[in-house]
This record gives structure tokens, sequence and C-alpha cells, in this order.
């Protein structure tokens, strides 16, 4: 073995170490940020899915309401985005990690990318409406872990999510019928 090779024992040391450089103090349990940390990240994948899409067909946008479906999907895109600091801080908060990259997303992401050349408009909005909902589930499915684990902080975010969530899926059902 030459003086540049590591031993077994050397990288598990290192990637101990690694991980104790992230490890954040948290009275939660190992199992509940391990639990939580996981949900939040999978979420946060479907929430940069979901604001990738919805600015896809906000750049795409055509028709005789171009006007308003395009402000539309912008301002919801924007709220979108917003919950994405929001959630990968709070796995951190409490001893979590989160998304490293895009890849690290398409891995985990369950809300399916649309890359058709022409989408029509009602059909946009009518498949944003359908993601937003699936959004609304996954969020009420975290609401209870988290309220199971007696994290109150990650619930208060999520009862504002899902409310924000619900209003876009209104917003786009009233569109598109």
């Amino acid at each position: 073995m030459s003086s540049k090779e590591l031993t077994e024992q050397e990288i598990v040391d290192a990637k101990q170490h690694q991980t104790r450089l992230l490890a954040t103090p948290t009275d939660l349990s190992p199992e509940a940020t391990k639990e939580i940390s996981a949900v939040m990240t999978t979420i946060l994948a479907d929430v940069f899915a979901l604001y990738l899409k919805t600015k896809n067909f906000h750049w795409h946008m055509t028709g005789s309401h171009f006007r308003d479906y395009h402000l539309l999907l912008d301002e919801q895109s924007a709220q979108i985005f917003a919950m994405t600091d929001d959630i990968a801080e709070r796995v951190r908060k409490i001893g979590g990690r989160t998304i490293h990259s895009i890849g690290h997303i398409a891995r985990l992401q369950r809300i399916e990318d649309n890359d058709a050349d022409y989408v029509d408009p009602q059909d946009m909005l009518a498949e944003l409406c359908e993601d937003n909902k699936h959004l609304a589930s996954e969020l009420r499915m975290a609401h209870t872990l988290c309220d199971g684990f007696n994290d109150f902080s990650s619930v208060s975010m999520i009862d504002d999510w899902i409310d924000q969530t619900e209003r876009r899926v209104w917003f786009l059902y009233e569109s598109y019928r």
C-alpha cells in the first residue's frame, strides 16, 4: 500500500467526521430527524419539480387568455420557489441533510416532468392543478408525521404550505374549467 492510499478505517473515520460537521443540535430524536428529513427532502424535490414545470408552462403559454394565465403561473411559480429555502433550512435545523443537486432532485421527485413540445393551455392548468393536489396530499402526510414527533415548527410551516397549495389548486381549477 502506498502512503497516499487510505485504509478502510481512515475512510470510515473521514465519513464520520464529515457527518459530524453537518450535524445540528436538536432535541428531536435521531429517528425523528431521519424520518422527517427524508419526507421533507422528497417534498423539496417535488417542489423544485413543480416550480420548474410551472415556469415551463408560464414560458410556453399561448392563446386568448395568455396574459391572465401567464401572470397566474408567474405568481404561482414565485410562491412555489419561496418554499424551497424554507423546506431545506428546516431539514438542516433539525440536523438532517437535504438536496445536493439536480440529479438528486430527479431521483426523488414524484411529480412528473412535462417535456412535450406543445401543451394546450387548458391542459397545462389541469396538469398543474393535479400536481398541486398531489403536493397538498404529501404535505398532509408530512404534517401527520411531524405532529407525531412533536415537531411543531415543521407542523406550523406545513400548515401554511397546505393553505398556499390549496389556493393554487382553487385558482387553477377555476381557470381551466
